[in-house]
């Protein structure tokens, strides 16, 4: 270890070391690592227990140039927030079973069109033998490179594509209010630009409508999928003399908004206002009170993708559009409507 500035520094085993610690030449490791001929078992056994001694590893950039192959699958990221996240731990926990490893990038592209395009040029061919892209941007076949795309923005097209019932999910939370009583109902919408947050307001005007209710225009407004940009319409909602008595929030986070603008208002949730989000992320059950969401099944989704990436790395044919279904949990944000 060597040590700059008092930080420890990680010096990076090579090949050569692992050679001059078992007395043997760089060419009989390299054929150790690569499994080739001409080595004989005792020198093997020596030369691999050098190996897991030093903690040896080829770069991936060394191991492609070798082999055209990494065995590492991607996964890229717009950004990592609480959506993507759940995706991850979906993935991580099946990499094993399929053979490969998983990196897990994103470059802080913040969600600006194309930047799927840019992480791949980066890491395909030399890093990564395929990857899972989460919303990307622009769904399109990208030459050379297998990919399975998780929730696109623009909604199912020509690349493998595993994403949940979002139109089902807004219906039922939906109808989940009215089954309350509510009838006053806002829609926090999510980002204009993706299919995910139309279906929902879709599923929730599908809702509204077969129950004969009208919706009031005044009452949707867009809250773009962020805590920070839903709390001035999330205040907005609420702090009108005619509030609505009911809020269904495209997704968590601008449900937490919502809690947010109540708890500045004075209003308590669900006596004054009942609150319902969408995705079922980790943050939902730990919010003051728990709040009622359409889950995802966010980790499902993850591992059902990088397992349809493997596949598709390997020359199997794979599903083009994979839909899993969302389902209603009821906490603590969801009761009738006050009495006026």
């Amino acid at each position: 270890m060597a040590y700059a500035h008092g930080v420890e520094q990680v010096t990076r085993v090579k090949m050569a070391d692992v050679a001059r610690t078992a007395g043997v030449s760089v060419a009989t490791v390299s054929k150790v690592v690569n499994g080739r001929y001409g080595v004989s078992q005792e020198t093997l056994a020596r030369v691999q227990q050098v190996i897991d001694d030093l903690g040896y590893e080829a770069s991936l950039g060394a191991r492609s140039l070798r082999s055209h192959r990494t065995n590492v699958l991607g996964i890229l990221v717009a950004e990592f927030e609480p959506f993507s996240t759940e995706l991850l731990k979906g993935a991580g926990s099946v990499v094993a079973s399929t053979g490969y490893e998983l990196l897990a990038y994103s470059g802080g592209g913040g969600g600006e069109v194309g930047w799927e395009r840019r992480y791949l040029s980066r890491l395909s061919g030399t890093l990564i033998d395929g990857a899972v892209i989460v919303t990307p941007t622009v769904l399109d076949t990208y030459p050379g490179v297998p990919v399975i795309a998780i929730d696109p923005h623009a909604g199912p097209s020509g690349l493998p594509t595993v994403d949940s019932d979002n139109l089902a999910g807004g219906v039922m939370a939906t109808e989940h209010l009215i089954s309350l009583g509510h009838r006053r109902i806002a829609h926090l919408g999510g980002r204009t630009d993706l299919d995910s947050a139309r279906l929902r307001e879709q599923g929730f005007r599908q809702a509204m409508a077969a129950a004969g209710l009208p919706v009031d225009e005044s009452l949707v407004l867009p809250g773009g999928y962020r805590r920070l940009t839903s709390a001035a319409p999330a205040h907005e909602l609420l702090d009108r003399p005619d509030r609505p008595t009911a809020v269904f929030a495209a997704n968590d986070l601008s449900a937490l908004a919502v809690l947010d603008a109540a708890r500045t208002l004075g209003l308590r949730v669900p006596h004054d206002v009942s609150v319902v989000g969408f995705d079922n992320v980790p943050e939902s059950a730990l919010s003051e009170p728990p709040l009622t969401t359409v889950a995802q099944p966010l980790r499902e989704m993850g591992a059902t993708a990088l397992r349809m990436l493997a596949d598709l790395v390997s020359g199997q044919e794979v599903p083009m559009h994979l839909r899993l279904a969302t389902e209603l949990h009821v906490r603590a944000t969801t009761a009738p409507p006050p009495p006026f």
